[in-house]
């Protein structure tokens, strides 16, 4: 794959649904064999979808063992139906921005479609920040929308879902892209679970938007 390619933004922020609890399966572990062990414990391998996916995983990609291993391993293993913007349904991606307003945009997209769906006026959630350092030769399509509107249709993946899942299968650390919510704003769709690191939770946030409207509220709480 002949692609430019560049490192990612040296920190770059995912927001969560705080409503999902981190869950600390993968963070003690010592070893490949006993993660497999207490995910059957768990339950975790009766999702046969979960099964399936870290299945798709070569076990150098599993992470485990350290600070927030679960956060990393549940972005690529609890997937949306429909898949995202840069990946299918079969595997998921840390999806992650370069500033909080980049991450704000892209969620309240989709909290204001959740709305419109639900026939809300409105809705709001609110969510956890991680930080994380993003390694590995990313390709780099920054500067290729108007080349490749195709990667940056705001309301289809068709496209962008079989150029990143060719990315990935490249061995690739991912990809940088520009926001399709947020004019300048930089996003990052990783792919290598062992990639994702030095993670950490920061703050958190209410993000609340209007069905109708394009105002995004952003609130930060404690």
């Amino acid at each position: 794959m002949s692609e430019a390619l560049a490192p990612a933004p040296p920190r770059m922020l995912r927001l969560i649904p705080s409503r999902f609890p981190p869950i600390g399966l993968f963070d003690t572990v010592a070893t490949a064999a006993d993660l497999a062990a207490v995910m059957e414990l768990a339950g975790w391998t009766n999702d046969r979808l979960v099964a399936e996916r870290i299945a798709r995983l070569p076990r150098s990609e599993w992470v485990y063992g350290r600070p927030n291993a679960s956060v990393v391993m549940a972005a690529f293993l609890h997937v949306a139906p429909a898949g995202m913007r840069f990946n299918g349904a079969e595997l998921g991606a840390w999806y992650a921005g370069a500033d909080l307003a980049t991450c704000a945009a892209e969620v309240g997209h989709h909290l204001r479609r959740e709305a419109v769906s639900r026939a809300l006026p409105g809705l709001a959630r609110t969510y956890r920040t991680y930080a994380a350092r993003l390694e590995g030769a990313f390709v780099d399509i920054r500067n290729d929308r108007a080349g490749r509107p195709e990667l940056y249709a705001p309301d289809s993946y068709v496209a962008s879902q079989a150029f990143g899942e060719a990315v990935r299968a490249s061995g690739r650390a991912g990809i940088l892209y520009g926001s399709v919510r947020l004019k300048g704003g930089v996003n990052a769709a990783a792919y290598r679970p062992s990639l994702v690191l030095d993670v950490v939770q920061a703050e958190h946030y209410r993000i609340e938007v209007e069905a109708m409207g394009r105002r995004i509220a952003v609130a930060k709480l404690g």
